[in-house]
């Protein structure tokens, strides 16, 4: 990230990457507790509202969105390519990834260090990354340097450098950093190789970022190939929220846009995962680790499932908060951790749905079988009414707090239209959570959370000390926390895909 000098806690593993702002002084609350507390009115919320938008979309496929912020002298940008990880060829995980960082290591006239300079000299903030799904780039500068950063963005995204100097900087930073995470702190790794094992080859099995075998057989040329390939303005969505001028931003972007070829090959057409077996448990073996980590998950729902507002309620109850079903089972009351919860990854095709968490290696199965426990109870349904009332004030109150700056309206207008989404997804969100009630609560988590029976474990620990307890959840693979893979082999250990 280039960065000039001067949202709702996942309580299972805290610093965990991709995770949305902590909430981690809510006080300790017991399940029971809530249960037995008389409903109560919820508190005046301001209902979020959107900015109204102009949206264009030019000859060449390109889509514009601007919106006027104008409460203070800020404007922010933000721009997704699709493709991603997704795009990954099997033996060169990362490529996408890769590709996107160096976007900001130089494009246009600036070398790295001038792009980094532009940006630090006005106070700026600018930043590239790619996900599974598509490539990024994200901004933030003062109104009055609206110009500078149009240009430097469209610089990145028409005319990157992709110096041999600067690529083999990223990839020698992106392996070490790989091998530092197994050495050290196993706690961002979980979900790599949870999303790997579950999805084996399936796109959504890919390592975002690489492993050290695959990121070792990048070169310079993968990275061109990618980016002539997968880079064009037919699948670019790009907005720009604040104290601007639409007119003379669409003026700019249009004039620049439209030079630009096409992608040389279409978007990355994603099947829908079809798990057909379950059951599997994959062992990292860490020698001497004095924890265990554990990701218990099955496919989950895809980005644009209407029943938004009642999953958010059943995965804040679960597993989404402090006071979640989850991290009182696990934490408040048993003190097996300092937190567990649940996570939903909703893409273009359904995601992943887990239970995340961490323990001392005694503890282990204890853990997982008090998180199965929990699961067990989650699914017969029947929450009680001021548990729900609880979980439905929490997202009102919550969800404002991702609109106050044009950098969150920018991003969500991106991620509308990157979806096929409308705006009626946000502005109409605070009355679809009120609405929620006990029915349709019940029908997401008969639906969407799978069986104990349905899941698909990954546990990094001491083999040794633990190998007879995980495989009470399934049949067990072990591999070593030092091979520079996220899953064994090539294999699908859940069967096939549509």
């Amino acid at each position: 990230m280039i960065r000039s000098a001067g949202s709702v806690l996942w309580v299972a593993v805290l610093t965990l990457t991709g995770c949305s702002a902590a909430q981690i002084d809510e006080p300790e609350t017991r399940t029971q507790d809530i249960v037995r507390r008389a409903p109560v009115a919820a508190p005046p919320v301001t209902t979020p509202r959107l900015p109204p938008m102009q949206r264009v979309t030019l000859d060449n496929g390109a889509v514009l969105q601007l919106a006027v912020k104008a409460d203070v002298p800020l404007v922010a940008l933000s721009a997704s390519v699709r493709g991603g990880a997704v795009a990954d060829p099997a033996n060169r995980a990362g490529l996408a990834a890769m590709t996107a960082a160096l976007l900001e290591k130089g494009a246009g006239s600036r070398d790295a260090r001038a792009l980094a300079d532009a940006v630090a000299d006005v106070g700026g903030v600018l930043a590239a990354g790619a996900g599974r799904e598509s490539a990024r780039i994200s901004a933030g500068f003062l109104a009055q340097d609206t110009e500078l950063m149009l240009e430097l963005v469209l610089d990145m995204l028409m005319a990157p450098a992709f110096t041999e100097e600067e690529f083999e900087r990223a990839r020698t930073r992106s392996i070490e950093s790989l091998k530092a995470a197994r050495d050290g702190d196993p706690r961002s790794l979980i979900g790599r190789y949870g999303q790997a094992f579950l999805f084996g080859d399936h796109p959504y099995g890919n390592a975002v970022s690489g492993t050290e075998t695959s990121l070792a057989a990048l070169s310079r040329d993968d990275v061109l190939a990618h980016y002539r390939s997968h880079y064009g303005p037919e699948r670019l969505v790009i907005t720009v929220v604040g104290d601007i001028d639409p007119a003379k931003v669409r003026a700019t972007l249009t004039r620049r846009l439209s030079g630009w070829r096409e992608a040389g090959q279409p978007a990355p057409t994603i099947p829908a995962p079809r798990v057909t077996s379950s059951g599997q448990v994959l062992l990292i073996d860490k020698p001497g680790a004095t924890q265990s980590y554990f990701w218990m998950g099955a496919p989950g729902v895809a980005r644009n499932d209407d029943r938004e507002a009642a999953i958010d309620v059943a995965n804040t109850l679960f597993g989404g908060r402090f006071t979640s079903l989850l991290n009182t089972a696990l934490r408040v009351e048993s003190g097996l951790t300092y937190g567990a919860g649940s996570r939903l990854s909703r893409l273009s095709q359904p995601g992943s749905v887990a239970i995340v968490s961490f323990t001392a290696t005694a503890d282990t199965r204890a853990a997982m079988d008090l998180a199965l426990d929990v699961l067990d109870r989650f699914k017969e349904g029947d929450i009680e009414p001021a548990l729900l009332a609880s979980a439905r004030t929490y997202l009102r109150g919550q969800s404002p707090l991702d609109f106050e700056t044009a950098s969150q309206v920018a991003g969500t207008l991106t991620s509308l239209a990157f979806y096929g989404q409308s705006v009626d997804a946000v502005d109409g969100y605070d009355a679809a959570v009120a609405g929620v009630d006990a029915d349709a609560l019940n029908a997401v988590i008969k639906s969407v959370y799978p069986d104990r029976t349905g899941l698909t474990t990954v546990v990094i620990g001491d083999a040794k000390a633990i190998r007879e307890d995980v495989a009470r959840y399934g049949e067990v693979t072990v591999m070593p926390i030092t091979a520079p893979a996220f899953r064994p082999g090539n294999a699908r250990p859940n069967g096939a895909w549509d």
